[in-house]
């Protein structure tokens, strides 16, 4: 049984219910005090109880069974009322279902449950859109970055088949540069895949220790290229995935590295406690960048225009995806601002333990 006629009975149900119980107290405050023997008067005839059944039960047998159809007609048309922004809801369920998310059921003119109900399932359509297209984009991003590697190899082996004289010193070379971009990108989609949207079996982490791990490690490098690293800031603890949390500072840190020109820049690390949240703060000298710009680079595989890296290394697009993924699991927000001066601040802020 469908809930339109649940209700349309439930409605019928209740007015017979109504009307019997008034029928009810009519008997047991009116009729009650009417004699069941005849009454002797001078004048006209007066009815007895008797006589009252006799004529008050036909029309309330009627009217009992005119509720019963009114209550099933008018439940049923008032429930058809009600229940008709569930065909809207339906229906947007079913296009969904055929692959197309971008239909809304926008059923601003409603304030009730069913509003609510059919702003949710809008705002997880957009959620969901949003997610699926962000997913083909990186799917196609990462075939066309994962297939310039195989290329360039292919051309490696195939002028080198053609020309059997080469000196395969550069070749191999080649091949070796080649082939470990492709691992180091391919590295980097895995570690993006398991960054996942929530950490399995969190743990408290201590992001100043993290931090001077990271800046440890990247210290030679930092000195290789002149540029001078340091990091203060007090123990802060947050909830999360340690390895996950140590690749984010460290993706941070080396980004502020390899990105700051001229040489002989600086790079400040951080972490501080601001009441309720944990917040790592990576501020590094360099050229001029747009906000506009900044709010961009976390889009995987969008590597800035104008940002020349120290090493002259060609980066894979991933470093602040995967930053920003990594951060988002961690319940946190990632934000880039640019710096007065010239550089860049990368501010990652979590929810303290």
């Amino acid at each position: 049984m469908s809930v339109r006629w649940k209700l349309a009975l439930s409605y019928a149900a209740f007015l017979m219910a109504a009307g019997t119980l008034l029928l009810a107290v009519v008997w047991v405050f009116l009729l009650r005090y009417v004699p069941n023997t005849a009454i002797a008067t001078t004048s006209t005839f007066v009815p007895n109880r008797s006589d009252l059944l006799r004529a008050f039960l036909p029309p309330t047998l009627i009217a009992l069974i005119a509720l019963l159809v009114g209550g099933v007609l008018g439940g049923w048309l008032l429930a058809g009322r009600m229940l008709s922004p569930l065909t809207r809801i339906t229906e947007a369920t079913r296009v969904a279902g055929t692959g197309v998310l971008s239909h809304r059921i926008q059923m601003d003119d409603r304030k009730d449950e069913f509003g609510e109900l059919a702003d949710a399932f809008d705002g997880m359509l957009a959620k969901l859109e949003l997610h699926v297209s962000e997913q083909q984009r990186f799917a196609a991003n990462a075939s066309h970055e994962l297939r310039t590697p195989l290329a360039i190899t292919r051309t490696i082996i195939d002028v080198a088949q053609k020309d059997p004289g080469r000196d395969p010193v550069a070749d191999l070379a080649r091949l070796k540069d080649t082939n470990d971009r492709a691992i180091a990108l391919t590295e980097a989609l895995l570690l993006l895949s398991r960054a996942g949207n929530t950490i399995a079996e969190p743990e408290i982490v201590d992001l100043s220790l993290l931090a001077d791990e990271a800046v440890e490690t990247l210290l030679p490098l930092a000195e290789q290229h002149g540029v001078v690293l340091t990091i203060d800031g007090s123990s802060v603890d947050v909830l999360g995935s340690s390895p996950l949390l140590l690749q984010m500072i460290t993706n941070l840190v080396h980004n502020a590295i390899v990105h700051n020109l001229p040489q002989g820049g600086q790079v400040r690390v951080s972490t501080l406690r601001e009441r309720t949240r944990a917040i790592v703060v990576i501020e590094n000298t360099g050229a001029e960048m747009a906000a506009v710009k900044l709010s961009r680079l976390t889009e995987p595989f969008l590597k800035a225009a104008g940002r020349t890296r120290l090493d002259d290394q060609p980066g894979n697009g991933l470093g602040l995806s995967i930053v920003e993924k990594i951060t988002r699991a961690h319940l946190g927000v990632l934000r880039l601002a640019p710096r007065h001066g010239g550089g860049m601040i990368a501010r990652a802020e979590f929810p303290a333990s």
